[in-house]
């Protein structure tokens, strides 16, 4: 069990990357050029249920708790905080601004979005307090001797496949950030996680 000191001191490093996280994914939403893989399929399911697409968020994350299970993925707080937060900061950003009607400003979301993603990513998951459903499929499988990126890349080109299916926007940005994730959140994991304490490895 992580000590309620550390877990203090880690929580508002766990809350920033959550948020940029949503964020970063709001950016996209709006940009209106393609979602990454895993929201064509909340956007798919939000249009084929009475669903938003944060409350959908919330739902696969809930669900994909189970898989995290299934694979002894450790669950922690970072995941829970994971299932409700990504998807509330989501919706907010959606809420707060309308989609932009100048493609520069729009191109510019759309680049960017994936690395704000990355980065959020490396600060949440590098606390050490569970990484979020989609990232615990991903770091379970990194510790099955799948390199981070290619984990990534697989589970996101999964969840696109359905989210097609379901009718989901798929355009460049999709593309772009099925390419851009995976290296990236590798990047930014590498060089944004905090040490290791020596009862983390224990437990590891």
């Amino acid at each position: 069990m992580t000590p309620p000191g550390r877990v203090l001191r880690r929580t508002p490093r766990l809350l920033l990357g959550l948020s940029l996280f949503g964020i970063g994914l709001g950016m996209i939403v709006l940009a209106d050029y393609g979602l990454p893989g895993w929201d064509v399929f909340h956007q798919g399911l939000a249009e084929q249920t009475p669903l938003t697409i944060g409350t959908a968020v919330i739902l696969v994350g809930a669900l994909l708790l189970l898989a995290m299970l299934a694979l002894r993925e450790p669950i922690g707080i970072g995941t829970i905080a994971n299932v409700i937060v990504v998807g509330v900061v989501l919706d907010a950003m959606l809420w707060l601004f309308d989609e932009p009607t100048s493609v520069t400003v729009r191109v510019t979301l759309t680049l960017t979005g994936p690395i704000v993603v990355a980065i959020g990513s490396g600060f949440y998951i590098g606390v050490h307090m569970g990484p979020g459903p989609r990232d615990g499929i991903m770091t379970a499988l990194g510790r099955r001797g799948i390199t981070i990126w290619k984990a990534r890349f697989g589970i996101e080109a999964v969840a696109l496949v359905g989210g097609m299916l379901l009718g989901g926007t798929v355009g460049w940005g999709t593309v772009w950030f099925l390419i851009v994730i995976g290296p990236t959140v590798h990047f930014f994991l590498k060089h944004l996680s905090l040490p290791v304490e020596a009862d983390e490895v224990a437990a590891a």
